[in-house]
């Protein structure tokens, strides 16, 4: 396993680990439980951790990858999280988010990148700033969550592609995650 796999692994654990601390349960307890319900659906999964055991919008995502695994609940071979948006041939865009997350990290240490099935949350504390979807072999979109700001060139309005963001950007070249992007998203995270 690559250092870089084994780092991801390990934030995944933590996630595992302080959901158990908070609510006293282990993932096998949260799958059992689920199945008890019916709860089969990752929507419906994600908002009955949120509202019955008041976890954050990031720990219930990485909890419904376990509950939906056919992996062993709890245990530290589930998987890289990240996997499942870098697969195929969307592989070529994992070393151009690992370089960009690398970027954002350096915001504050409270910046936290949460993957779920559609995409990778970026959140600072408690809140969206931002998210990162890998949407073909050919283009990586980045949503900023900027409320008042006008979109501009490349930073076009998200309209209806995902109303958890404002704006938009379609990047087709890794060159494209330049300064300017940098700094917008850095301005989204100082907005959180």
């Amino acid at each position: 396993m690559s250092e870089k796999s084994e780092r991801d692994q390990k934030i995944f654990q933590s996630y595992l680990d302080n959901i158990q601390a908070k609510t006293g349960k282990t993932p096998s307890d949260f799958k059992a439980l689920a199945k008890k319900q019916g709860l089969t659906q990752h929507g419906e999964l994600v908002t009955w951790l949120k509202t019955e055991f008041g976890l954050g919008h990031g720990h219930a995502n990485a909890l419904v990858h376990v509950i939906k695994s056919a992996g062993e609940a709890g245990s530290a071979k589930v998987g890289d999280p990240l996997a499942a948006h870098f697969s195929g041939a969307k592989a070529g865009w994992r070393k151009t988010y690992d370089a960009l997350a690398a970027k954002v990290k350096k915001f504050g240490s409270d910046v936290e990148l949460a993957p779920n099935r559609t995409y990778i949350n970026l959140v600072r504390g408690t809140k969206k700033f931002g998210i990162v979807q890998v949407s073909s072999a050919e283009r990586l979109d980045l949503g900023l969550k900027l409320k008042g700001v006008a979109p501009t060139g490349r930073f076009e309005a998200a309209g209806s592609w995902n109303a958890m963001v404002t704006h938009r950007v379609r990047i087709t070249d890794a060159k494209q995650i330049d300064k300017e992007l940098v700094a917008w998203l850095e301005r989204a995270y100082q907005a959180a």
